[in-house]
């Protein structure tokens, strides 16, 4: 059994109302460096057997079609304990 992680983020050039108020909260509580916040969703997917390059292929058509919104949203796919730059989509 294999555990794969989506993160899915909303494309750079979407505003972020989310991630904006977390921004402007953190100086308000005593934190400060922070330069920006996006905020995005996880996802963990224990799939049968090893991460193969088809069941890898089968991740990222459910994470296309039904975890995120391609037109607003990019997603990256990668087995737990590796690089999330292993698999990125951008649409």
């Amino acid at each position: 059994m294999a555990r794969v992680v989506v993160d899915v983020m909303l494309k750079p050039e979407i505003l972020d109302p989310q991630g904006k108020a977390v921004q402007g909260a953190l100086p308000r509580l005593g934190f400060s460096g922070v330069t920006d916040v996006r905020q995005g969703k996880r996802f963990e997917l224990e799939i049968d057997g090893e991460a193969t390059e088809e069941a890898l292929a089968k991740v990222h058509e459910i994470a296309g079609t039904l975890l995120s919104n391609p037109v607003i949203e990019d997603y990256a796919v990668h087995v737990e304990g590796s690089a999330p730059a292993v698999a990125k989509h951008k649409a």
